[in-house]
């Protein structure tokens, strides 16, 4: 899925940085991180804050969604962008990440 960067920086209030250099793309919003892909094209990951509950079950029933790659385990997955995940729940992962570093819901 290559528009995961399109989808992020539709949302209200997102910046596109690159504070670890060029081979990382960060997305924040109010100045906190909820989005990080590699910057290969097509990019193959996204890794995303998640309630942790909630992250745990993703890892159990898919085997693209992971631990954060140097996160916090516990908060961050790393999902797959190869297909295994289907395009509408990475998209809603995204919006959740969003959801949960901005501190209110979309509407």
């Amino acid at each position: 899925m290559t528009d995961v960067a399109a989808y992020c920086l539709s949302l209200p209030g997102v910046e596109e940085t690159y504070p670890f250099g060029p081979q990382a793309t960060v997305f924040k919003v109010g100045g906190k991180v909820f989005a990080i892909m590699p910057a290969e094209a097509p990019p193959q990951t996204v890794t995303l804050k998640c309630d942790p509950e909630r992250a745990i079950i993703l890892r159990q029933d898919f085997p693209e969604i992971v631990p954060g790659y140097h996160t916090n385990k516990r908060h961050w997955n790393t999902v797959g962008l190869r297909g295994g995940v289907p395009e509408a729940l990475v998209k809603e992962l995204v919006r959740h990440s969003y959801e949960l570093v901005a501190g209110n819901p979309l509407q």
